[in-house]
């Protein structure tokens, strides 16, 4: 007579010499497989079963898409912010702001959120959000601070980064020209700063183009007093720069890279 799993003196009960881990009461088994049932698959998978006959498959996660109305207020506000259409030191309730953009006001809240940690504004405890009162002394701040991370970084990509390379760039440099020609503050803003990121990337260094990108948005927010005093002939004198900095970067003129650098972010103050 066979020993092991079927038993001692055909009784049905489990051999003590065989694998006594591997027993469960009957009873046991019946509820596991009913729960199993009702969970799935993946029941099984929780506690280290596998089916002898298959191999196991992960329970696909379900991936929910929808649009970033968080993201596209949050462009809005930015939007707002830069032409001037949200006044410095004016406080703003999110419900009131959700209305002007026909949304709820929890992604006005959220965006509102976001610009507070980039400076933009502050929260007004049961009243909403004050836009940040700035000044030139600030302005001038942010400026050095980008010319201290921004300068050394692009006068060592001059030396190191091929011709071809800097040409590639010659769209976003265009692209400036066209936002200052139009005149749109936040327009040009936002052109600016795809460009400067675009020179920067070239270094590799992802942590720096997000640091860089942050100062350079700081650095855009209105001054006390409304819109800042750069007109269209300084965004266009601005744009101008970029391409000239290329055509000496693409030529591999160092003295003259150095130059424009310096005089570009001296202007910025």
């Amino acid at each position: 007579m066979k020993q092991g799993t079927q038993g001692s003196a055909g009784t049905g009960v489990p051999d003590p010499s065989a694998t006594r881990a591997a027993w469960v009461p009957p009873q046991q088994r019946a509820a596991d497989v009913g729960r199993d049932r009702d969970l799935g698959d993946g029941a099984s998978a929780v506690r280290g079963e596998h089916t002898h006959s298959e191999t196991p498959i992960p329970r696909p996660r379900q991936v929910l898409q929808r649009p970033s109305v968080r993201g596209q207020i949050l462009d809005a506000l930015r939007t707002a912010l830069v032409g001037g259409e949200l006044t410095p030191g004016e406080v703003y309730s999110a419900p009131a702001l959700g209305e002007r953009f026909g949304v709820s006001a929890t992604p006005v809240r959220e965006a509102m959120q976001q610009l507070a940690t980039e400076g933009a504004v502050e929260v007004v405890p049961n009243r909403g959000f004050r836009v940040i009162e700035r000044g030139a002394r600030e302005l001038a701040e942010l400026a050095e601070i980008r010319a201290l991370i921004e300068v050394p970084v692009m006068l060592r990509l001059a030396r190191t980064v091929p011709a071809a390379r800097w040409a590639d760039l010659r769209p976003l440099a265009e692209g400036t020209v066209r936002a200052a020609s139009s005149g749109c503050r936040a327009t040009y803003a936002e052109s600016d700063r795809a460009f400067h990121c675009g020179l920067l990337s070239l270094s590799g260094n992802e942590q720096l183009v997000h640091i860089a990108e942050d100062l350079h948005r700081r650095a855009q927010w209105p001054l006390v007093g409304g819109p800042a005093a750069r007109g269209r002939a300084d965004l266009v004198a601005d744009a101008a720069e970029h391409l000239e900095l290329l055509e000496a970067l693409c030529a591999g003129e160092w003295d003259m890279v150095q130059s424009l650098v310096r005089e570009h972010f001296a202007g910025a103050v």
